[in-house]
């Protein structure tokens, strides 16, 4: 695997606050290209339970936190 990962792995959750919908997206992972070609290796940080929506999308050159409410 190489140091920069090609995307990073999100959970998304939905809440309702009245009639809107908010929208989290909690940084969870990183996605590396699979070693033997095919496919990804998804790497999930220690402590962290998925549940829900997975999302992987490319790494901006300004992304250095892990929540937001829109990657």
């Amino acid at each position: 695997m190489s140091n920069q990962p090609l995307y990073y792995a999100y959970v998304v959750s939905e809440t309702k606050q009245g009639f809107q919908k908010k929208t989290r997206w909690t940084r969870v992972g990183a996605v590396w290209p699979h070693e033997k070609g095919e496919g990804f290796a998804v790497v999930i940080a220690d402590g962290i339970a998925v549940t829900g929506r997975l999302v992987c999308l490319p790494p901006k050159p300004e992304d250095n936190g892990t929540t937001h409410g829109t990657p």
